[in-house]
């Protein structure tokens, strides 16, 4: 029996070791997350219970939601007495901003393409509203005695 061409790669994507700028951006695609990290950005520290407070969901999701953002370097958090406070940790993201601004100018070019494009349809369309209108006009004018 002949061994598959793809099957060093398959072992080679199960051996894989997920990067820092993996865990940033797989911690950054939950939306409760993102929300959490929003509220962390308004202020400085906060409780984890006053975190908790604004969200439909029980303290133990929160605390699993709080311990992926903390493995993605995203949080710290620091114990005052019984009282554990969460902070933002900006590092990860300006990693993850400095890995996008690499490929922006794939995208950047296309969508200055796709703006010039719309205007230029936009003109388009415009000169022909206008034309219209000054041919109605110009017909209105010669039918009334």
């Amino acid at each position: 029996m002949t061994r598959p061409l793809f099957a060093p790669i398959l072992c080679h994507m199960v051996k894989f070791q997920a990067t820092q700028l993996d865990r940033t951006f797989s911690a950054l695609g939950d939306p409760t997350r993102r929300a959490i990290l929003a509220r962390l950005e308004r202020g400085d520290s906060v409780s984890i219970g006053e975190l908790a407070r604004p969200f439909a969901i029980k303290l133990p999701a929160v605390m699993k939601h709080l311990d992926v953002l903390g493995t993605a370097g995203l949080i710290t958090r620091s114990k005052h007495g019984r009282t554990v406070a969460v902070r933002l940790a900006p590092g990860p993201m300006e990693a993850a901003m400095d890995w996008l601004r690499h490929y922006e100018r794939f995208w950047s070019d296309r969508l200055d393409r796709l703006a010039a494009y719309a205007e230029a349809e936009e003109a388009k369309t415009g000169a022909a509203k206008i034309g219209a209108a000054k041919t109605g006009a110009a017909k209105i004018g010669e039918s009334t005695p």
